[in-house]
Parts: structure tokens; sequence; C-alpha cells
């Protein structure tokens, strides 16, 4: 990965990419950033690159549900967002925004934040209430578990 650098936060996206391959160059890139950083996070299955570099050791976390028996060295929970300290966790792909406004907040304060979340219209008013296994129709987590199982 070339010349480590000292960044103050570390996001580490999640998707296909974060499953199922070796990245044992980008977890050293990731124990040698968190080592400086102000904050060390994660949206979705990027979590899982954490728990990797051991990061999640011990703390309470989150990622996509579908992935919480890959979660190693954390305590998974349901939040959409988790603060342990200077390490951040988002679950799904949507609560990266809710991270990143959280972020916004502890850095810049309320007034930024909310300038923010105004400035990208985030007002979320979704058509369904199916946005956790608690409130989606049966067959539809049947559904997401199904899809889940044959993502890479």
């Amino acid at each position: 990965m070339g010349e480590t650098l000292r960044p103050e936060i570390v996001v580490v996206p999640g998707g296909r990419g974060t499953r199922n391959q070796p990245h044992d160059e980008l977890v050293a890139w990731i124990q040698q950033a968190h080592q400086t950083s102000r904050y060390t996070t994660s949206v979705c299955t990027g979590a899982l690159l954490l728990g990797a570099a051991g990061i999640l050791e011990g703390l309470r976390a989150t990622t996509h549900r579908l992935f919480f028996d890959q979660l190693f060295g954390a305590e998974p929970t349901l939040e959409r967002v988790v603060e342990q300290g200077k390490v951040v966790t988002a679950a799904g792909v949507s609560s990266g925004i809710d991270m990143a406004l959280r972020l916004a907040q502890l850095i810049a304060g309320d007034d930024v934040a909310q300038a923010v979340q105004l400035s990208i219209e985030y007002d979320p008013q979704p058509p369904f209430d199916a946005g956790s296994p608690a409130k989606a129709p049966e067959p539809i987590v049947q559904l997401v578990r199904q899809l889940g199982a044959t993502a890479g």
C-alpha cells in the first residue's frame, strides 16, 4: 500500500471486496493508521476488516446483520451506529450517513452537522417500514437472507 500516512479519520467502506478475500496488506495498513488516528470507522462490512485488524476486540460493534457471525472479536449489536471511544461502526449502507453526521458533530459541533444534514437534504421518509428484521415481513427477511447467502 506504499507509504503509511497518519490519517485523522480512517473510514473503511463495506461491499463485496471486504469479504472472502485475503487483505493482509490492507489490514496491516488499518492497524498502523489506527494507532494515530483520531477516529477509526467502518460502514457495513468494512467492520470485518476492523475485526481482522484486531481493532474491535472486546468492543461492541455493528455491521450488516447478515455478517454478524463474521464480526470476530466484537460483540455485535443491532444499533445503527456504535461509538466505542475512537472506534465508530455503522450498520448497513444508509447508516453510514448517520455515522458521518455524528462524526461531523463530534469534530465541528451541532451547527455544522445540522448544516451538512440540511445541505444534503437528509430527511429520511422511506416508503416502507421494513428497515430491520424486527419490522420487515418474514418472507422479505427470508428473501434477503437467501440473497445474502449467495453474495460473494
